[in-house]
């Protein structure tokens, strides 16, 4: 039986919202997306024109010194089999790409959590926006991507950006208002500015939960960019969709076994930098 309710124009809603925008934006958005595309070109080409020796070298480096031998250890053997692998040119486009969107939702993400941990009705507006933005499928941010920025990396970064932001939000304020009310309330009876509060207190305390939420962003932002090579992104995503488009699969699964190195490299080299972050003396 056929319900006879009309039905809720939610579809052609959307449509025409983003069309204005589009008509409206887009002029601003295809000006950004091509300064962005030079900045992530150049950066890109200046990596792979070096040695690999070089980057896996400078990158061994600088896990040993976050976290140690083992994590250098894996840093090398991984980065030194991706080389071998013939996929250099692609793990070095899916990092730039990572780092990007990353430190860009971390600069969104960390000031917009701070103002949820302060304030009860910034936390009430974004509470149900950030709910409904980790609901959300992922291939749906690449729709919205397309008639702002075009095909390529920079829509994927803008996907990436809006699909990571939400846990360091989260986390953000849920480690603020974690911070125990006693050392909040000595520093008030001390005499602290509320920015004295933050930046001497709350922040420091908070900084291994903060520390999560940059884990957890950057992980979003992998996955999201290898998902985001439909609609033109390059690195590692690129070599499994174009495997998925050939049917190589012994080339999809290299591909692969290369996401899930970087994966690891990246997750164990931010939980190096969480457990650095954790006051001395706590679990």
């Amino acid at each position: 039986m056929e319900w006879n309710v009309p039905k809720f124009p939610l579809d052609a809603i959307s449509d025409d919202v983003l069309g204005w925008l589009t008509d409206h934006g887009s002029w601003l958005t295809r000006a950004v997306s091509r300064n962005i595309s030079d900045w992530i070109d150049s950066f890109t080409t200046a990596l792979v024109s070096l040695p690999p020796w070089i980057c896996i070298g400078i990158a061994t480096l600088v896990s040993y010194r976050i976290g140690g031998r083992k994590i250098g250890v894996l840093t090398l053997a991984g980065l030194l089999f991706l080389w071998n692998l013939r996929l250099w040119q692609s793990t070095v486009e899916t990092l730039v790409l990572v780092t990007l969107a990353t430190v860009v939702a971390l600069v969104i993400g960390i000031p917009v959590g701070i103002c949820c941990a302060l304030s009860r009705r910034a936390w009430r507006l974004f509470s149900p926006l950030l709910d409904m933005m980790q609901t959300l499928p992922s291939f749906v941010y690449l729709i919205p991507a397309l008639p702002f920025f075009g095909l390529g990396a920079v829509s994927a970064c803008f996907a990436t950006i809006v699909f990571s932001v939400p846990p360091v939000i989260r986390l953000t304020a849920l480690g603020i208002r974690g911070v125990p009310t006693e050392l909040v309330e000595a520093s008030d009876a001390f005499g602290g500015s509320a920015a004295q509060k933050l930046f001497k207190v709350q922040l420091p305390l908070a900084l291994p939960t903060i520390m999560a939420g940059v884990n957890q962003t950057m992980m979003l932002a992998l996955s999201m960019v290898v998902i985001a090579a439909m609609i033109g992104a390059g690195g590692l995503g690129r070599e499994v969709w174009q495997s998925i488009q050939r049917l190589e699969a012994g080339a999809g699964f290299e591909a692969g076994i290369g996401i899930v190195i970087v994966a690891v490299i990246l997750d164990r080299v931010t939980q190096a930098l969480a457990a650095r972050a954790r006051p001395h003396g706590t679990a």
